[in-house]
C-alpha cells in the first residue's frame, strides 16, 4: 500500500481538508497533511504538541460522543461525518466534520486514519436556516389561528342574522348575506389549506439526519407560541431537562410534528386554557409531552385518530377545518425516527399526546 502513497500525496497535500494517521499505541500522529496549517495557522510539525490544546477546546459532549462512536465501531469500519464543536478563543464555535477508520496491522499495531474538514460556514448557515424554518412554521400556525377567529365570527354572525330575520329578504340583502358567508368560508379554507400544504409537502421530503440537543430546539419552537400568548388568549408553558438531551433527528421534520401537535391543541382549547409542553429524559429514549386543557377527544374516535383520512377529523372550536391527514403524517415522521406516539384523553378534560424517540448515549 505504501507504494501508492506518492501517487496520492499531491491530492492529500493540495486539499483544504486535513488528512492524518494516528498511531494508537504510541499516541502520536505520524502523518498530517498540509491542510493542517491552513486549518489552524500552526505548522504541521507542531501537531502532536497542539493535540492536547485541541482536545481541551472540544465540547465535552462531543468528546464523549466521539469516544462512543469509535469504541463501538468495528476495526475497518468507517465512521463518517461526525460533527465536532470547538470553542474558539473569542468564544465563538468552530464546527469540524470528522471521518475516520481504525485499522489493525499484522504486526499488532493499530492506527486511526481520517479526514478533518472545517464546516463552520456551512453549519452556521444550516442552523440559521433551521431556526428560520422553525419560526416560519410556528408563525404560520399562529397567524392561521389569529386570522381564522374574525372570519369564524363573521360566519357565525351571518348565520345568526339569517335565522333571526323574519319573512322573505330583499334579493339584494339575500345576496349580501350569501356573499358574506361564502367569503368567510373560503377565507377559512384558504388559510388552513396553505398551512396544511406547507406541512404535508415538507413531510414528503427525505429526512436529513442531525445529532441535536432536543431541549434547545424545543425552546426555539415553543418560544414563538409563548410570544403570541396575548393574541392566542392561551397560556403556553415549556419544561426541559437541565442537562443536554441528544437525539438523532431531522430537525425541521421533527419540529413540524411539534408545530402540528401545538396547532391541534390551539384548535381545541378554548380561550383562557393552557397548553403544557414537556421534554423528558428516560432510559434510552427522549420523550415530548404536549398536554392541553381543551375539549378532549371522544373515546370512539381515539382508535382511528392516527389513520390516514381518519373519521376522527373534526372542525376546531373556531371553525378551523381538518384534512384528516395531520395525525397520520405525524405518526409516520415519528416512526421514521424510530419512535412512537400515543394519546391519553377524556372528552371534556383535554388531551395529552406523548411521543418518544431514541436518545443518543450521554
Amino acid at each position: 500500500m505504501s507504494s501508492f502513497f506518492p501517487l496520492l500525496q499531491p491530492l492529500l497535500e493540495g486539499s483544504n481538508a486535513v488528512y492524518f494517521v494516528y498511531h494508537l499505541e504510541a499516541k502520536q500522529i505520524i502523518y498530517v497533511s498540509a491542510g493542517y496549517e491552513q486549518l489552524t495557522g500552526d505548522p504541521a510539525a507542531h501537531v502532536n504538541d497542539d493535540l492536547p490544546y485541541w482536545l481541551k477546546r472540544l465540547h465535552p459532549d462531543d468528546h464523549e460522543y466521539l469516544h462512543y462512536r469509535f469504541t463501538h465501531a468495528a476495526t475497518g469500519e468507517v465512521v463518517q461525518d461526525v460533527t465536532l464543536r470547538l470553542t474558539q478563543p473569542n468564544g465563538s464555535t468552530q464546527f469540524l466534520s470528522l471521518t475516520a477508520c481504525r485499522v489493525a496491522q499484522p504486526d499488532g499495531q493499530s492506527y486511526l486514519s481520517g479526514r478533518l474538514e472545517d464546516i463552520t460556514r456551512a453549519k452556521e448557515m444550516e442552523i440559521n436556516s433551521q431556526k428560520f424554518n422553525t419560526k416560519k412554521n410556528a408563525t404560520l400556525e399562529i397567524l392561521s389561528h389569529d386570522l381564522a377567529t374574525p372570519l369564524v365570527l363573521l360566519q357565525q354572525l351571518t348565520d345568526q342574522l339569517t335565522q333571526e330575520v323574519q319573512g322573505p329578504l330583499p334579493a339584494s340583502t339575500q345576496r349580501l348575506l350569501e356573499l358574506m358567508e361564502r367569503t368567510s368560508r373560503q377565507g377559512l379554507n384558504l388559510i388552513r389549506d396553505f398551512v396544511d400544504n406547507e406541512f404535508l409537502e415538507s413531510a414528503n421530503v427525505e429526512l436529513k439526519w442531525d445529532r441535536a440537543d432536543l431541549g434547545v430546539w424545543m425552546r426555539t419552537t415553543v418560544e414563538e407560541y409563548q410570544r403570541a400568548q396575548p393574541h392566542l388568549h392561551l397560556r403556553i408553558t415549556l419544561a426541559v431537562p437541565p442537562q443536554p438531551l441528544y437525539v438523532r433527528m431531522d430537525i425541521n421534520k421533527f419540529q413540524q410534528v411539534i408545530n402540528n401537535l401545538l396547532s391541534n391543541a390551539l384548535k381545541f382549547t378554548p380561550d383562557g386554557g393552557q397548553i403544557a409542553v414537556q421534554v423528558e429524559a428516560h432510559p434510552g429514549v427522549a420523550r415530548v409531552v404536549v398536554a392541553d386543557t381543551g375539549v378532549g377527544i371522544p373515546s370512539e374516535l381515539q382508535p382511528v385518530l392516527f389513520e390516514k383520512f381518519t373519521k376522527a377529523r373534526r372542525p376546531g372550536l373556531r371553525g378551523e377545518k381538518s384534512t384528516g391527514l395531520g395525525m397520520s403524517v405525524i405518526k409516520t415522521i415519528v416512526e421514521l425516527h424510530g419512535g412512537n406516539i400515543w394519546l391519553d384523553s377524556t372528552e371534556g378534560n383535554g388531551a395529552t399526546f406523548t411521543l418518544e424517540i431514541p436518545a443518543l448515549p450521554a
